[in-house]
């Protein structure tokens, strides 16, 4: 942690959690000192507040800068800009790259000057994991995901040498390898802690676990009461070497929550109605926190969903404060028992913890959500914010189709070549269950393979012209269906695990069978593509697929078995069953006692404990690659990936000297 402030309003204060003393910075002491009452200040602020008065200097962060936080409350606004300084930095592996570019020119610059390299290391924690560079080469097959992991390899050989040089390089810097699964999932899963603690003049501080990250999708650990977003590299790197992060006051907007998800629904569909309502409102450039009783009936990993799409609906961050779900949360996933104590007793003593007597906060604007009106629903072709409830969705594609491509009819049928069948516009080529979004929340994964289990038991089969893959976000996923012998009828429709990382949702979905691609082509149709990711642009997902639609896990895999967009899922069937009966979606969706039932059995805290015990070994792919254990990095200059960069070259040891 970067070095503790002046503290000129005297609110260091000492708690004790089970014998061990910790110092924290006191939102109650920074009342009694005159900042006012503080208990109806957004949760979401009173982190941005603490860190104030951690970091206070008279420099950087100043007590003024305190006051006009504090002054919020009167006019619900600030135009006061702030400097901030996070706890910790989560890169991915394509935008962490340069960061660590330039770490390793730092090091060669110090050598040059006479220097010790070992001084140069990121002075707050940074963990980068390596997610976004599995494609789906194969699928649908048993050996996909050996293949593609064989490719991956291939593909990214000198990458990984350099990251892996730099996992064992640098202090206070740690790689998860690939093939433990999407970053958002794994710092939901492992990484954050809630309440972050570090010594400093051998004293232990405990203050909020903080974050930016080199993805949009940071957000999603919001959900964990961890305050984060996705920042530009260069923000990431100064955060990485302990400079703060300017920022204005944010507008806070409260959305409350009341009542509970009805039957036949999912966190996707919430999710997908919450993007709707807060794009609609205007929160870009503002920080949007949950409130109201409904939280209560939202299960940590539901909360997560939401949190994951701030971007989606706009906003610098979706927050949900501390409360019992989430402790419950953090031991159900093998967190430390002393650290769960430690959330706890810290939120309480800092008025950051939230339950059913606590004041609403004060915020800026308020909109409200009865969750009880959700409905099935998916969102397309283009926005995440063009929600379609389920029953109008093939009213709605055949209104959409024009507008992406004038002249095109659902009634012209294209040759496959080599096939018994023809393509139509409509028809769905790429069915991927994929994303943190969806596959960090069991309840909708579990979801998907009842789905299949019935499906498959019905005799249904995925239509040939689907291309299905199922990318999950962590290795437990894998060990719950697995347990609930969920995976096997998922593979008998296709959905074999290709990969664990950003697959499908950020592009990744790998070539489509040239037969259809062609059909494509040679037609110019409009291809779709349903998957439970949260980006849908044009053109994002795959050059053949003009129109792509948000689903939850259980509907990508019920459109996998329909195969169009022009088939209405809540009245046509979604095709004959063994007996030649007609199956339609009612008959297979399961109901929430099952999906309730089946994650409680198969899904269990040792999976967390096991998985996330040797995190940063990596499979035997990853060990094997080879990185030369040195403190410098050995510069390749035939390099057309990593050349060493010329910020330093000429560089005097003392400023303003000549070399």
């Amino acid at each position: 942690m970067t070095s503790i402030g002046n503290d000129s309003r005297n609110t260091r204060r000492t708690l004790n959690v089970d014998g061990t003393d910790f110092d924290y910075f006191s939102l109650p002491a920074a009342y009694e000192g005159g900042l006012g009452d503080l208990s109806r200040l957004p949760y979401s602020l009173k982190v941005l507040l603490e860190n104030l008065l951690r970091f206070e200097d008279g420099r950087s962060v100043t007590t003024e800068d305190a006051d006009a936080l504090a002054g919020w409350l009167k006019d619900h606004r600030s135009d006061h800009e702030i400097a901030y300084r996070p706890a910790r930095v989560l890169m991915q592996d394509f935008t962490g790259v340069p960061a660590v570019v330039d770490l390793a020119a730092m090091r060669a610059a110090v050598v040059d000057m006479g220097g010790d390299p070992k001084k140069i290391n990121p002075l707050s924690p940074v963990d980068l994991v390596i997610d976004h560079s599995v494609m789906v080469d194969h699928a649908g097959t048993a050996d996909s995901l050996a293949k593609n992991i064989e490719l991956e390899f291939e593909r990214n050989g000198e990458r990984y040498a350099f990251l892996r040089w730099g996992q064992q390089a640098f202090d206070n810097f740690r790689v998860v390898p690939p093939g433990t699964g999407i970053c958002h999932q794994v710092n939901v899963e492992y990484l954050a802690k809630v309440v972050w603690s570090s010594e400093n003049d051998g004293k232990n501080i405990a203050y909020p676990d903080t974050l930016v990250g080199t993805d949009s999708h940071t957000t999603m650990v919001n959900g964990l009461a961890v305050l984060g977003w996705g920042v530009g590299g260069i923000e990431a790197e100064a955060a990485m070497l302990g400079q703060p992060v300017s920022m204005l006051l944010p507008e806070v907007i409260g959305m409350k929550l009341t009542g509970k998800l009805p039957a036949g629904t999912t966190a996707t569909d919430l999710v997908l109605v919450v993007t709707q309502m807060l794009r609609a409102q205007g929160v870009v450039g503002k920080f949007v926190e949950f409130y109201g009783p409904g939280l209560d009936n939202l299960p940590l990993t539901d909360r997560a969903t939401i949190a994951n799409m701030a971007p989606e609906y706009g906003a610098t961050c979706g927050f949900f404060p501390i409360d019992s779900e989430t402790l419950r949360y953090m031991e159900f996933t093998s967190r430390e028992a002393s650290q769960v104590k430690l959330v706890e007793a810290y939120a309480k003593a800092q008025g950051m913890w939230r339950d059913a007597d606590s004041p609403d906060p004060v915020f800026t604007e308020t909109l409200e959500l009865d969750m009880t009106t959700v409905v099935p629903c998916i969102s397309g072709p283009t926005q995440p914010k063009d929600r379609v409830p389920l029953d109008n969705a093939k009213a709605s594609f055949s209104e959409e189709l024009p507008k992406l491509m004038p002249g095109a009819t659902t009634e012209k049928s294209v040759p496959v070549a080599g096939a018994s069948y023809g393509l139509r516009s409509g028809d769905v080529v790429i069915a991927a269950i994929t994303s943190c979004t969806n596959t960090s929340n069991p309840s909708v994964m579990v979801a998907a393979g009842l789905l299949a289990q019935k499906a498959h038991a019905k005799g249904l089969q995925t239509k040939p012209w689907v291309k299905a893959s199922l990318a999950p976000g962590s290795q437990v996923v894998a060990d719950y269906l697995n347990a609930a012998g969920l995976q096997e009828p998922l593979d008998a429709l296709g959905f074999n695990v290709v990969g664990f990382g950003c697959t499908t949702c950020i592009g990744n979905s790998g070539p489509l069978a040239e037969p259809i691609s062609d059909a494509i082509v040679e037609g110019d149709l409009v291809a779709t593509a349903v998957l439970s990711g949260n980006r849908n642009f044009e053109g994002r997902i795959s050059p053949h697929v003009r129109a792509n639609y948000l689903a939850s896990p259980p509907l990508v895999v019920a459109y996998a078995l329909a195969g169009s967009l022009n088939r209405d899922l809540t009245t046509e069937p979604l095709g004959k069953g063994s007996d030649g009966e007609p199956v339609y979606l009612a008959d297979i969706w399961p109901s929430q006692q099952e999906v309730a039932d089946t994650v409680a059995k198969a899904l269990t805290p040792d999976m967390f404990a096991n998985r996330y015990s040797d995190v940063f070994t990596g499979p035997k792919e990853w060990q094997a690659v080879t990185a030369k254990d040195s403190l410098t990095y050995d510069w390749d200059a035939v390099s057309t990936y990593v050349q060493h960069p010329p910020y330093f070259d000429g560089m005097a040891a003392e400023p303003g000297s000549n070399h």
